[in-house]
């Protein structure tokens, strides 16, 4: 039977031979774990064996083999240093080969279009909340003036999840949390995630991004409710931009209005536009007067105090700014079209 003295003998012959073979580093990487790892490396069951030493003999056994340990060391040391410095054969071959683009990470389209309406609307002085996504139907509805069975809640075809926690349908609970906590002067916008029923078309889909907007303070009307929205929208879309205010409906608001922005998609040139559909324009967002019932549920006095309200849908104005026919597009994860918005 050969003894521990006899073992690391054999492994240092082992040792040597296999290092003079080892010319890259996954080899002398392969040659560390056989002789140094933790589990089954040979040094490591050396030292186990030489647990079960008799005592007299443990004290010559254990110094050779500490030896043995750091010599191993040293000289992967030395071959993996050897590795490095070495240049593979196949980075010296044929030189007229393109190189390999190096992508660098970026923002999704979507936050990027979140940023830039987040910008515009904190330099006009709102400042950016932020609220649950899961929300009880007293915030999503009741506080906003959708009583029980009111037949406008069947618009917005809510995903619920039990009895009376539900997935928000819009931003506009977050004024409410805001208008309970704070008095006026209030003027924030809600940017969030937002979901619905909806059947997946090149302007629908169940989860999109959502911001909302909310003025409150003495003396405020209708035409600072416009002039915001058209400064806003020109400076996402330009000056020339085209835009149109439309009579509408909403229960929180009164008098309501949709506001549209001219298709830059087609510009009204194609009749088979798959986006505005050939009328050549495009509804972008729903806006109005608070309803004096909305700030009665928040304890604000509709009588000393009036405010405006906004929501546009993020994802809806982002194809509109990067001409993209597909809101789909931007949830495929394709990253031949993300990467087209990699500013680096």
């Amino acid at each position: 039977m050969s003894t521990l003295q006899d073992k690391i003998k054999e492994y240092r012959q082992l040792f040597t031979d296999l290092a003079s073979k080892v010319k890259e580093a996954k080899e002398a990487e392969e040659l560390r774990q056989l002789f140094l790892g933790r589990k089954k490396g040979h040094l490591t069951l050396l030292f186990e064996e030489l647990k079960n030493l008799p005592l007299e003999e443990k004290k010559a056994a254990g110094k050779a083999l500490n030896e043995f340990k750091e010599e191993i060391q040293k000289l992967m040391t030395e071959l993996e240093q050897k590795c490095q410095t070495r240049k593979p054969e196949r980075l010296i071959d044929d030189l007229t080969q393109p190189g390999r683009k190096l992508y660098w990470g970026s923002p999704h389209p979507i936050t990027l279009f979140q940023r830039e309406i987040e910008r515009i609307f904190i330099s006009m002085g709102f400042s950016v909340e932020e609220g649950p996504e899961i929300e009880t139907d007293y915030y999503n509805f009741e506080a906003l003036n959708f009583p029980p069975h009111h037949p406008a809640r069947d618009s917005w075809d809510t995903l619920y999840i039990n009895d009376k926690l539900l997935l928000r349908t819009h931003t506009s609970p977050v004024q409410i949390r805001v208008m309970e906590k704070k008095k006026p002067p209030i003027r924030i916008i809600i940017p969030g995630k937002v979901f619905r029923r909806e059947t997946p078309d090149p302007t629908h889909l169940p989860m999109f991004y959502q911001v909302e907007g909310l003025v409150v303070d003495k003396g405020i009307t209708f035409a600072h409710l416009k002039g915001t929205l058209e400064y806003f929208i020109k400076a996402l879309f330009g000056e020339k931009i085209k835009l149109r205010f439309r009579p509408s409906f909403f229960p929180f608001t009164e008098p309501s209005a949709e506001v549209d922005i001219e298709c830059i998609v087609c510009h009204g040139q194609d009749p088979h536009c798959r986006v505005c559909g050939g009328s050549g324009w495009k509804e972008i967002l729903g806006a109005g007067m608070v309803d004096p019932q909305v700030f009665k549920n928040v304890n604000i006095d509709p009588e000393k105090y009036s405010g405006w309200a906004f929501g546009l849908g993020i994802d809806r104005m982002a194809m509109f700014a990067f001409q993209i026919p597909e809101i789909r597009y931007f949830y495929e994860n394709d990253l031949r079209f993300l990467r087209q918005f990699n500013r680096k």
